[in-house]
C-alpha cells in the first residue's frame, strides 16, 4: 500500500516531462507531511517554521506536529533557556498586525506588523515590543543579544534626499526589555556605501519602488576565525545586513554606523553549476545570509539562500532556468566553497526554485536543512547533495486578508535539538520510504535500476 505522504517533487519527478523551455507549476492537489526519511543519515531534531495559516509550528521528524503556537512568526526565533531565564521552548514572535495599514502596505515590506514578543510554550507574553495602536513595524528579522536586549528590523516612510517620492525606509534597532531603543542604523543614511554604480543608482530611483532595499535579513556576525585573526571588519557584534532588492549583502559596523564589507550588488554572470572556488557569482533576490556560527561545519563561512528571483537595479540576468541554489561563500576570498543545486539530488536544475522567502541552515553532522519556501517544501540534504529528509508542509492560509488564495508557503525554517523543548516533548523516528514504482524520481530511488525498495 502506498504511503499517503508524498511531496511535491517526487509527483513532478513522476509526472512532469519538462523541457527547459515549459513553464514550471504546481498540481492543484499534492500529499503533505514528511515524504521521506532516512533516520540514520539525517540529523535529527525538531523544526520550526510558520505555517500558510499565520501560526507557529514545530515537528518531529516524521512530520507530526508536537506544539502549536498560535501566533503568526516571520520568523520564529527559538531562545534557549540561558536566554529565557532557564525555561525551555521560548520563541520570539510577531504578536499582531497594525489596525490601520499605512498606504504602502503590503506582504512582506514590514509596514503591516505591529508588534512583537518573546512567547513561553504555553503562548504566554513574557515581553512585548509595540502595540497594534502603536506598531513598531518590525519585518523579516529579529534576534536576542548576548546582553540580553533585542535585535529587530523596522520599516517607516521617510522623505529622502534625491529621491522626489518617499521611501520605505528599512532599519535595525536594539530594544532593551523596557522597551528603550538604545541603538539604532538607517539604511537611507548609507546608499552611498552599498556599491551602487552611477545607472545603477539612476535605475534605482528610476524604478519609483519604495521598497528598492527590501531588507531580510539583520543579525550578529557572531564569533568567527576572521575576527580572532585580526579582521576588525568582523567582529562579533557587527551586524550582517541583506538586501533582497538590491541583491546586496553587507556588514554594518555598530561603533561608526558605516559598511565595512560588502558582496554585490554587481557581481559575474551566474553559473549555476560552476566549480567550486570560484568567485561568488550574481546573486538574486537571496534570502537568509547568515555566518555559520562556531562549532559547525563550515564554521564563519557565508551561507545565503540564492532565490534567483526577479530584483536587481537594473534587473540582474539569471539563468536559462528558475533554478534556486543555495552557496557557501568563504569571506576571506569571497569564493564559493560548497553549493547546492538540483542537480546535485539528481534532478533538472528547475526542481528547485524559490523566487522569494526562503532559508538555508548549517546542522551539526555537516547536512544543511534547506526551505524551499513558496512552496512549502522542507528538506534535509548532505553535502553530497543526497536528500535524507523531505517535507511539505500542510498548513495553508492566506498571508494577507485581502487576497483571494490561499498558500502553504513557509518563510523561514531551522531545526533545534531535542531538548530545547521541555522535557517529555514525544517525537519519533521511523524511516520513511517512497514507492519507487511509482516515484521513480523520489529520495531513496534510483531510475533504471530494477530493485527498487518499497514501502516501510
Amino acid at each position: 500500500m502506498m504511503s499517503p505522504a508524498r511531496s511535491v517533487s517526487m509527483l513532478l519527478g513522476a509526472l512532469l516531462t519538462a523541457t527547459a523551455t515549459t513553464a514550471f507549476a504546481l498540481p492543484s492537489s499534492f500529499p503533505t507531511g514528511t515524504t521521506y526519511y532516512d533516520p540514520e543519515r539525517a540529523y535529527n531534531g525538531f523544526v520550526l517554521f510558520p505555517g500558510g495559516d499565520r501560526k507557529t509550528h514545530l515537528i518531529d521528524m516524521n512530520g507530526n506536529e508536537v506544539h502549536r503556537w498560535d501566533y503568526e512568526s516571520f520568523p520564529p526565533i527559538p531562545l534557549s533557556a540561558d536566554q529565557a531565564d532557564g525555561e525551555k521552548g521560548h520563541l520570539l514572535v510577531q504578536l499582531a498586525r497594525a489596525d490601520k495599514l499605512p498606504e504602502h502596505a503590503s506582504p512582506g515590506n514590514g509596514l503591516t506588523n505591529a508588534s512583537v514578543a518573546e512567547v513561553n510554550w504555553d503562548g504566554e507574553v513574557k515581553w512585548q515590543w509595540g502595540s497594534q495602536q502603536d506598531p513598531v513595524y518590525q519585518h523579516h528579522d529579529m534576534r536576542r543579544l548576548p546582553n540580553g536586549n533585542n535585535l529587530v528590523m523596522t520599516a517607516e516612510m521617510r522623505e529622502l534626499n534625491g529621491f522626489d517620492y518617499p521611501i520605505i525606509e528599512n532599519g535595525i534597532e536594539e530594544v532593551d526589555d523596557e522597551g528603550r531603543v538604545v541603538w539604532e542604523w538607517k539604511s537611507g543614511d548609507h546608499l552611498d556605501e552599498m556599491g551602487f554604480s552611477d545607472a545603477g543608482l539612476r535605475a534605482l530611483k528610476d524604478s519609483e519602488d519604495p521598497d528598492f532595499l527590501h531588507l531580510n535579513t539583520a543579525v550578529p556576525v557572531g564569533p568567527n576565525r576572521l575576527y580572532d585573526a585580526g579582521d576588525e571588519r568582523f567582529a562579533p557584534d557587527n551586524i550582517l545586513v541583506n538586501s533582497r532588492n538590491a541583491n546586496v549583502t553587507f556588514i554594518v559596523d555598530r561603533q561608526s554606523g558605516e559598511i565595512v564589507w560588502r558582496i554585490g550588488p554587481d557581481l559575474p554572470a551566474l553559473q549555476l553549476n560552476g566549480k567550486l572556488g570560484r568567485p561568488v557569482d550574481q546573486t538574486v533576490g537571496s534570502h537568509d545570509a547568515h555566518f555559520i556560527p562556531e562549532g559547525l561545519p563550515g564554521a564563519g563561512n557565508l551561507l545565503i539562500f540564492d532565490n534567483q528571483g526577479n530584483a536587481g537595479f537594473p534587473p540582474s540576468r539569471q539563468g536559462f532556468f528558475s533554478s534556486s541554489r543555495v552557496i557557501e561563500v568563504d569571506p576571506s576570498s569571497d569564493k564559493i566553497v560548497w553549493q547546492y543545486t538540483g542537480n546535485m539530488s539528481g534532478r533538472s536544475p528547475y526542481t528547485f526554485y524559490s523566487s522569494f522567502i526562503s532559508s538555508a541552515r548549517r546542522l551539526p553532522n555537516g547536512n544543511t536543512l534547506i526551505d524551499e519556501g513558496q512552496n512549502g517544501r522542507l528538506f534535509q540534504v548532505t553535502p553530497e547533495g543526497d536528500i535524507v529528509w523531505e517535507y511539505v508542509s500542510p498548513f495553508f492560509g492566506k498571508s494577507m486578508p485581502s487576497d483571494d488564495y490561499v498558500t502553504n508557503q513557509v518563510y523561514r525554517a531551522q531545526l533545534v535539538d531535542y531538548d530545547w523543548a521541555p522535557d517529555g516533548t514525544p517525537h519519533t523516528e521511523n524511516s520513511v520510504m517512497p514507492d519507487c514504482d511509482i516515484y521513480v524520481a523520489a529520495p531513496g530511488c534510483h531510475p533504471g535500476e530494477s530493485d527498487q525498495p518499497g514501502n516501510e
